[in-house]
């Protein structure tokens, strides 16, 4: 299946039904926990963090394009388990989205080690290697290939350990599973229509990789659901 280039998603364009846009952060916190999306990014954290920092009791992971935090929560969750100390900066570009994620889970605030921000993640206000771990979740189908390589290339340079890229991977099979998900799991109008054309907007792990090449990364680590409809990369830079 060719990648539908060009084409804009509901969420790329003006949010202003906050009910709807509430509704569909829900939607994803469902699917990524149901769907192994959140578990993919903990791996692949894991395979960052586990060569760097076996001796080490504390982290710091910059999340963009966070949605509704959903994967922060569960980075803090598990450190809180595991007797670690964990700082998650959780960003996204769209200020309508962080108000959408509050309303869904308004103790996100109040969340000891989470802080919330607004940042556009080709452009972060952060200083160079300011995080051991950039990652990011559902953001890299919403761009075509420069800006993604412009993305990557930015997460790889606030990021001191390496970058862990999650998204959908584009195949007729997994198309057509959200298109039947999409219908039969929920009503909400932004993820009815843009759940099925995100999976056409998806890179394959192949046109993933190539794009990280471009970002100046090199992947050690590539996971992939049991269903092989999502994929998460941890990538480290690339030797000069």
């Amino acid at each position: 299946m060719r990648r539908l280039a060009g084409a804009l998603e509901i969420l790329d364009g003006p949010l202003p039904d906050e009910t709807a846009l509430v509704g569909n952060l829900r939607d994803l916190r469902r699917t990524n926990r149901w769907l192994w999306g959140t578990s993919l990014s903990l791996r692949a954290v894991d395979a960052l963090l586990g060569r760097h920092a076996a001796d080490s009791t504390e982290a710091s992971i910059l999340d963009v394009g966070t949605g509704s935090a959903d994967i922060p929560l569960a980075l803090l969750a598990r450190a809180e388990r595991d007797g670690r100390v964990l700082r998650v900066v959780a960003t996204d570009a769209r200020p309508e989205v962080l108000a959408a994620a509050r309303q869904l889970d308004p103790s996100l605030d109040g969340r000891a080690g989470l802080v919330m921000r607004v940042a556009d993640g080709s452009r972060l206000p952060f200083a160079d290697g300011a995080f051991d771990v950039a990652h990011t979740s559902l953001v890299l189908h919403h761009l075509e290939p420069e800006d993604a390589v412009r993305l990557l290339a930015e997460l790889d340079r606030v990021a001191r350990v390496g970058v862990v890229v999650n998204d959908l991977l584009r195949s007729r099979r997994n198309w057509a599973g959200a298109r039947v998900l999409a219908a039969v799991a929920t009503r909400n109008p932004l993820t009815r229509n843009d759940g099925p054309l995100s999976v056409r907007r998806a890179y394959t792990e192949p046109e993933a990789r190539s794009l990280l090449a471009r970002a100046g990364l090199r992947p050690i680590a590539a996971l992939r659901d049991p269903l092989r409809q999502r994929f998460a990369i941890a990538a480290v830079a690339a030797e000069p």
